[in-house]
């Protein structure tokens, strides 16, 4: 389970450019970022996989193009329970706080790509401890109660 691509974006609902490295900022999101802010929806992740999946369906999308934050291979994030904890690189760790969204209006993200997977598989998480993240970096699912961030279950 890696990181293989991150991206960041300074408006929303725009597609997202990507960066080697970024920096994730406890209770915040990543730096940078439109949708890091105070809420629970601070950093999104996407499975590259779901990206190969829409490619294969006929739409030419690439990373960045659904405004996910962070594209993975190997975690099948829609059946990652709301709750679940990971270390992303050697300090950050995110929770999980929402599986999928609800869109109200069609963005340009939809326009660009032909349709848009965030809400179906889309995962937002909020940022326990901060640190620096980079493409090619491993994210390890956590044990409950474990790490120094276990007093906030």
């Amino acid at each position: 389970m890696k990181i293989v691509s991150i991206s960041t974006s300074r408006k929303k609902g725009t597609v997202k450019k990507q960066v080697q490295r970024a920096t994730l900022v406890v209770d915040h999101g990543l730096e940078g970022d439109t949708h890091a802010g105070q809420w629970h929806r601070q950093v999104s992740f996407l499975a590259a996989e779901s990206i190969a999946t829409a490619n294969a369906g006929g739409l030419d999308v690439g990373f960045g193009d659904f405004a996910e934050n962070i594209a993975t291979t190997g975690i099948d994030w829609v059946n990652v329970p709301v709750g679940t904890r990971f270390r992303i690189g050697e300090q950050a760790r995110v929770e999980i706080t929402q599986i999928g969204k609800e869109c109200h209006n069609r963005c340009a993200i939809y326009y660009k790509a032909g349709d848009c997977i965030m809400p179906r598989e889309g995962v937002f998480a909020r940022v326990l401890e901060g640190g620096r993240i980079a493409c090619g970096d491993a994210i390890e699912k956590l044990e409950k109660g474990s790490g120094p961030t276990a007093d906030r279950q």
